[in-house]
């Protein structure tokens, strides 16, 4: 299992004034919550998939084992796992996700 850090603070969606943000999942959300509780975060912090983490947060998680990915992967990740796909390696996430997809219309009778 694995934890995953983006790099949404590049972005201006991921910077607040100064405050600077990235998202943190995993492929489980026992995995997640564990992080998080290592990290001192608050459980009510939880944005239903991920957490929203702040730059020195995002420093220690990476200290502590999380794996920094771009954010595109990050949220194709985060989609595959809401679809109830397996999350897989994130170098691949896109392209999967798009093939899922893809897949989907076929099936539906859309081109």
């Amino acid at each position: 299992m694995t934890v995953y850090v983006d790099d949404m603070y590049r972005v201006p969606m991921g910077q607040f004034g100064r405050m600077k943000m990235s998202h943190m999942i995993a492929e489980s959300f026992d995995e997640l919550h564990a992080m998080a509780d290592r990290l001192g975060l608050k459980r009510s912090w939880f944005q239903g998939d991920h957490y929203d983490i702040s730059m020195s947060v995002r420093a220690r998680a990476v200290a502590l084992g999380a794996v920094e990915i771009p954010m595109r992967q990050l949220a194709a990740l985060s989609v595959l796992q809401r679809l109830k796909e397996p999350m897989g390696a994130p170098e691949t996430a896109v392209d999967r996700l798009m093939a899922i997809r893809e897949a989907r219309r076929s099936q539906n009778g859309h081109t």
